[in-house]
């Protein structure tokens, strides 16, 4: 199984309005590709909030290839619509993970 992780770091000012999009639009959205199984949204506790609310997204794929498909068919789209809506209001970097059997 893959887990493809998305971190993000949102200003105090969007976070609600983020964390709402993430849940009814964004997520939604991705899990419509079929390429992914599960989805969660998790909110990383002990980290200093100063700056903003620091956010993982994760998403769980089968294979390499879904992942792959994802990222080139639909990542780009995806990610213009989180800029277009909420600007330089938010940081991410992103990460994936093989789960070990």
């Amino acid at each position: 199984m893959i887990i493809y992780n998305v971190t993000v770091k949102v200003t105090h000012a969007i976070q609600e309005q983020w964390v709402h999009w993430m849940k009814q639009e964004h997520m939604p959205e991705l899990m419509r590709t079929g390429l992914f199984i599960d989805s969660r949204l998790c909110r990383l506790l002990e980290q200093d909030d100063a700056d903003g609310v620091t956010y993982i997204a994760q998403y769980f794929c089968d294979n390499m290839e879904y992942y792959n498909t994802y990222i080139s068919e639909h990542a780009p789209l995806m990610r213009e619509k989180g800029f277009k809506k909420f600007g330089d209001q938010f940081i991410a970097f992103r990460t994936v993970m093989q789960v070990e059997s």
